[in-house]
């Protein structure tokens, strides 16, 4: 018999398979081999109703999940089954069941880049001589059947607007909140789920148990879920679902296009034919009318106050006292600015010291608190995290680097605070963990981290931080490049000299300010040669909240050469915010390429929008046409730099001045040549710093004023880059040894120039470092 019913008995199959049959499994299935004698086990997954093909063949389609290789990234494959017994193998199979294929031709996935299933398929029809064999526990016998057919339940499932007082249903929704599970006021977890659905109904549900496995497996809002036997009570004149005897769930990602894949909370269940079309269909819905986020932020993209959710790996954990707990993570990326590291003893740290220490300047420290300690203690070292809202802090005005931001995990579960542990079969999981395999730790290794909080002997010895400044003592070195001619001169000589003149000298570096080396940063206009600080974000933040006040004016939407998209926020101040997306030939420009113009934005909301558009420009509503904002504020961002402009020699221009340049072939938005159409002199980043240098005749102050050509650094990105922090700071170390003597200090050559400056009062020369650089010394 070509499809045969087999029974468990105690675990074993009461009929053996042939002798002559081998198994094979999805790595080893290859084109061109002979599988006459092979046979494929696996679990019925998906099926779909038998069709006649258009010379009249029965077609049934099976889909199997390899029992060996659940965990692999594709794990599944498509079973076409032909003619007779395309009929009779529908008749039997439910899912769930145990699924062997024996005799079968091998033939390439049409489907698979769709499907996400296996290259290949599996051919079965009794011309071929293949068999199937399907273990399954229970089967009605039919006296007019050689096989037996399957009695599956079914289930009437009720749409959201239609849920009645007192009754227990089975329904579908989309998931548009959810909060992670949590230990309850007493012993059981709790989980808190709004569903929503095409009726236009929503309904909030708290589900309870005392086994954190048996609640749904929602890892992100757009999941879709199925309860069975949830019990529906009216409170406040609004429908909530809990649990009731019986509950069950099954939870499926929710992106368009995914495998259908039920994630369960039983271990029995029934997923009828019928019931994928629902799924497909709410994911189509959703897609359309559900306001869906994208990817989990990585740590590459964080900002100062900013939630936001994470998927990452666990690394280390530790106790920090009762009501808080450490979590050490990573996801394979850098962020960008130096983070706190929490004060515990490295001793008191589970997990590998040695993977801990490599990861070290990858890996963000996580302090969670009161109810989430409880799940943090279980954690294993190594599983894969979604903590969802997490805070970036900026550290407290008290601290010595008001620079470093700190991660928290508030405790309660507003806004859906939590940790998820998702499996590795999870499509998220399986992209990380082959991101994370093709990080190249050794370039980690050399972005160690000088923050004074990482050098206290916590996570980083007294050797480790000798060793690597013996690495660097002599890697720079200065190089000139230009005027050659110029014979070294005694720093003596140089301070009894008339100015303006030009000297080569030889000389230690014996001090230098500002100690804080981002304090050296400024703001040069080269029109009027002014300096100013880098507004801080704060004093953005204040800006961007005033202009907020202001409503936008509905007539400045959709002109001529952009296009508008308004709506009103849904928090207790219901702000109106404002996009307008530039034109270039009647269209959108792509994200990468694209400008747009915000209105009513906060700085989280900008820095959400510089991460997937060019160009973004904070502009204000007038009557007549749309403005800058006051020049405090960038009048653009781009990346994670801020471009401003000086107030005094800008002569701002309406933004409908951009027109022109939306009209060329090829607009390139760079910031020079919008500040130019909008009459704005733009600032530019600087390093300025003072160095004292000797070199035994005497000792003068020379000033670096430079842009990026001394450290090879753009001083735009000091701010927002780490790494380029770390590596200033490197430098600085090796010409200046923290604590060391000045025998210990390098010799450096550099150029520098004298100057004269006047007032009425009085007269003084001063010296300025130029044409120098510092590189590597490569011997």
């Amino acid at each position: 018999m070509p499809v045969q019913l087999l029974k468990i008995i105690k675990g074993r199959s009461e009929t053996p398979l042939p002798r002559h049959l081998q198994k094979v499994d999805l790595r080893h299935l290859r084109e061109g081999f002979d599988h006459t004698n092979k046979y494929f086990e696996g679990i019925v997954i998906l099926s779909y109703p038998v069709t006649k093909l258009g010379d009249g063949t029965d077609f049934f389609k099976v889909v199997l999940q390899d029992m060996d290789n659940s965990c692999s990234r594709i794990n599944s494959i498509n079973i076409l089954i032909y003619g007779k017994m395309a009929e009779d193998c529908a008749q039997v199979i439910c899912h769930g069941d145990t699924f062997v294929v024996a005799g079968f031709k091998l033939a390439k996935s049409p489907t698979a880049r769709e499907d996400g299933r296996h290259g290949y398929h599996l051919e079965v029809s009794e011309e071929a001589a293949s068999a199937i064999y399907i273990y399954s526990k229970q089967r009605i016998t039919a006296a007019s059947k050689t096989a037996l057919v399957p009695v599956a339940p079914k289930y009437v499932y009720t749409p959201l607007n239609h849920l009645k007082d007192g009754t227990i249903v089975n329904l579908y929704g989309v998931v548009k909140f959810f909060k992670p599970p949590y230990i309850s006021k007493g012993t059981d977890f709790c989980s808190v789920v709004t569903l929503v659905d095409p009726s236009n109904a929503k309904l909030t549900c708290s589900l309870f148990s005392g086994n954190l496995d048996s609640l749904p497996k929602i890892y992100k809002v757009g999941d879709i879920v199925r309860f069975h036997r949830i019990k529906i009570r009216e409170y406040n004149g609004q429908m909530q679902g809990i649990t009731s005897a019986g509950f069950a769930s099954l939870a499926f990602d929710g992106t368009v296009g995914a495998p259908i894949v039920p994630r369960t909370s039983t271990k029995g269940y029934s997923f009828m034919d019928e019931e994928q079309k629902t799924v497909e269909d709410l994911r189509i819905w959703a897609a359309s009318n559900l306001s869906i986020s994208g990817p989990a932020a990585k740590l590459s993209g964080v900002q100062p106050m900013l939630f936001f959710d994470l998927t990452c790996q666990l690394v280390g954990k530790a106790k920090v006292d009762g009501s808080s707990f450490l979590l050490k993570v990573w996801d394979g990326t850098k962020c960008p600015y130096p983070t706190w590291k929490v004060p515990v003893e490295a001793r008191d740290v589970e997990g590998e010291k040695g993977h801990l220490h490599r990861l070290r300047n990858l890996t963000v420290d996580i302090l969670v608190y009161d109810n989430h300690v409880h799940l943090a203690r279980s954690l294993k070292i190594g599983s894969f995290l979604r903590i969802y809202s997490i805070h970036t802090k900026q550290a407290s005005a008290d601290n010595e680097d008001a620079s470093h931001i700190e991660f928290h995990l508030h405790g309660g579960t507003g806004y859906g605070r939590g940790i998820g542990v998702l499996p590795e079969s999870n499509p998220d999981v399986k992209d990380l963990k082959v991101f994370l395999e093709s990080v190249d730790l050794a370039d980690s290794q050399d972005m160690e981290s000088m923050s004074s909080v990482e050098l206290d002997g916590t996570f980083y010895s007294d050797t480790d931080f000798e060793s690597d400044l013996q690495r660097y003592q002599h890697l720079p070195v200065t190089v000139l490049t230009d005027h050659q001619d110029l014979n070294n001169t005694e720093l003596k000589t140089i301070l009894n000299s008339t100015a303006p003149q030009q000297y080569r000298i030889r000389a230690k570096l014996r001090t230098y300010k500002p100690q804080k080396l981002y304090q050296s940063v400024k703001l040069h206009c080269s029109k009027c040669n002014s300096l100013q600080e880098v507004p801080h974000g704060d004093k953005l933040a204040l800006i961007l909240q005033g202009s907020a006040i202001t409503a936008p004016n509905p007539e400045l939407c959709n002109t001529s050469w952009y296009d508008s998209v308004m709506w009103t926020t849904q928090d207790q101040k219901q702000r109106k915010i404002t996009i307008h997306f530039v034109r270039h030939n009647e269209m959108i420009q792509q994200p990468q390429n694209a400008l747009l113009m915000i209105e009513g934005g906060t700085l989280k909301e900008i820095w959400k929008l510089t991460k997937r558009f060019k160009c973004v420009i904070p502009v204000k509503s007038t009557e007549h046409d749309l403005e800058l904002l006051d020049l405090s504020a960038p009048f653009l961002l781009q990346g994670n730099i801020k471009y401003y402009g000086c107030k005094q020699c800008s002569t701002p221009k309406p933004m409908k001045s951009l027109s022109s340049m939306a009209a060329e072939r090829q607009p390139s938005w760079e910031p020079t040549e919008i500040a130019q159409v909008l009459g704005i002199e733009p600032l530019q980043y600087v390093f300025i710093m003072k160095f004292t240098l000797v070199d035994g005749t005497g000792a003068l102050d020379a000033y670096l004023f430079d842009y990026e050509k001394f450290f090879k650094i753009p001083a735009s990105e000091i701010l927002t880059t780490d790494f380029l922090q770390q590596k200033m700071q490197m430098i600085m170390n090796a010409l200046c040894p923290p604590g060391g003597k000045l025998d210990d200090s390098p010799w450096l050559e550099c150029f520098i120039k004298s100057y004269n400056v006047r007032d009425a009062m009085k007269h003084q020369v001063y010296y300025q470092i130029f044409d120098t650089t510092i590189v590597e010394d490569v011997l």
